[in-house]
């Protein structure tokens, strides 16, 4: 085998190797569904990393939580509290880089078991979660939690 043969088989096979590689999906929903297997995991860490750096989380009964510093700091003690979580999808629809998704957040959150409904809307950029926008009554998910205080007032899970 001459030389240029030689480099043409190396470079076809440094071709394959990379092709071979796992790619991380881009698209809108291949990036929310590892989202959602990143919280069915309770991986701080892997949700954190699947925002983009200035990525919004917005439970919009609350204020938005910018960046993912903010992001760890506000989700760190729900992480920490959460024994099983399990979010049950009902419908999925995407649109363009938005990526709706319909569920039933069923989990165990401090020896209480609960679940709630839950809409969140997903914008999707450059392969992550740009923003995240989340629909719920809030007070139903403080009483399945097991933080409504006395007197029906609502403790702060946030």
């Amino acid at each position: 085998m001459n030389l240029t043969n030689l480099k043409l088989s190396l470079l076809c096979m440094a071709l394959l190797a990379v092709l071979a590689l796992p790619a991380r999906a881009e698209d809108p929903e291949s990036v929310t569904m590892d989202m959602v297997d990143a919280w069915n995991d309770v991986d701080l860490d892997r949700v954190i990393g699947l925002f983009t750096p200035d990525g919004v989380l917005h439970s919009m009964m609350s204020a938005p939580v910018v960046g993912r510093d903010s992001l760890r700091s506000h989700l760190a003690p729900l992480f920490a509290g959460i024994e099983e979580l399990n979010l049950d999808l009902k419908r999925v629809v995407v649109d363009g880089d938005t990526v709706i998704i319909e569920r039933v957040d069923e989990f165990v959150f401090k020896g209480k078991r609960g679940a709630v409904p839950v809409v969140g809307v997903l914008v999707i950029r450059d392969g992550a979660v740009a923003e995240w926008r989340e629909y719920y009554d809030r007070a139903q998910l403080l009483s399945e939690m097991g933080m409504t205080a006395p007197g029906g007032a609502s403790a702060t899970a946030e």
